[in-house]
């Protein structure tokens, strides 16, 4: 199948996939898109949502309609690594065995990743960069596709072991999730109090995904959107002689060459479920946002201030 051909057919799959999803999960369009988009171009990504929110059933049902593996991981003070790593026992005929941890799977749901301590926080990020384990010197490959969606709950600090920036920055998009609105929760509360239950069908495996994620690679990019990137990035760092005033007053730190990378990826993948056989600026700016959000680090004026990284991000643009 040609490109043109497999993006033609990428735009049809894309809408049932998101039919498929909105039989149990109601509104979150925005959310579910980048979701995608991140599984698309084989990326990470960190939700940011108050409890209550279905991330959980979100992923699973992501996970069912893309025919994938999927496992949820409950993230806890004491939590190990080889607890989601896996570890090495004894059989009975007294040689050591692996028996893998739940990592090994294509979907994982890393939940509340900001409660664990930063050895087990850094076990999931080797898997994460690597797309393996390294255990008692042996590495063990990860399936493919494999992609972590990490959520962190944002107003319960108390015990928490915050993400470093560096760690934050393997993912592709941080993700905030709103409130439904009321019409939503009222659709939300007939669906869930009911006795029907949907049944989600698969429409993808991992063959597919792989192929998806080969053809996003695949799609070319003019040089002035990949410059436009690029310079927008830059435009964040503040300790750069080019740096406008206002970065400068707000700013304490910008994002780093990853954020180039996956703005030019997501907007292949933004361009491709749109139809588009090469990225414009457009797309660029329909992913910035989740990919630059949580790689801008804001100073003690831009908080007293009450400025959100959007705020950044929106006058950046």
């Amino acid at each position: 199948m040609s490109d043109v051909a497999a993006i033609e057919r990428l735009v049809v799959k894309h809408a049932e996939l998101k039919k498929e999803i909105a039989k149990i999960i109601v509104g979150q369009d925005e959310v579910i898109e980048q979701i995608l988009l991140s599984i698309y171009t084989g990326g990470h990504s960190l939700l940011i949502g108050v409890p209550g929110l279905a991330k959980t059933l979100m992923v699973n049902t992501i996970a069912q309609a893309l025919g994938l593996d999927f496992k949820r991981i409950q993230f806890t003070p004491d939590l190990m690594p080889s607890d989601i790593l896996g570890s090495e026992v004894l059989d009975q005929n007294r040689n050591f065995k692996f028996i893998k941890g739940p990592i090994f799977s294509n979907i994982i749901l890393a939940d509340e990743i900001n409660r664990t301590p930063p050895k087990t926080q850094a076990a999931l990020l080797e898997a994460m960069q690597e797309r393996a384990v390294t255990i008692a010197g042996h590495q063990h490959k990860l399936d493919l596709p494999y992609f972590v969606l990490a959520t962190q709950n944002p107003i319960e600090q108390e015990g928490t072991y915050p993400l470093p920036e560096a760690q934050l920055d393997r993912f592709m998009f941080a993700i905030e999730l709103k409130y439904p609105s009321i019409a939503e929760e009222i659709q939300v509360v007939k669906n869930t109090t009911a006795n029907s239950k949907p049944v989600i069908n698969a429409l993808f495996n991992a063959k597919d995904i792989i192929a998806i994620q080969d053809l996003v690679r695949r799609i070319p990019v003019a040089d002035n959107v990949v410059e436009y990137a690029v310079k927008l990035v830059n435009s964040t760092r503040p300790n750069l002689d080019s740096a406008s005033d206002y970065v400068k007053q707000y700013l304490d730190w910008g994002a780093g060459p990853r954020a180039s990378q996956n703005l030019i990826l997501g907007a292949k993948a933004n361009a491709a479920i749109h139809g588009k056989f090469s990225p414009d600026i457009e797309d660029v700016h329909a992913v910035v946002k989740g990919i630059l959000r949580h790689r801008i680090i804001k100073n003690y004026k831009a908080e007293a201030e009450g400025i959100s990284e959007e705020d950044i991000i929106d006058k950046l643009l």
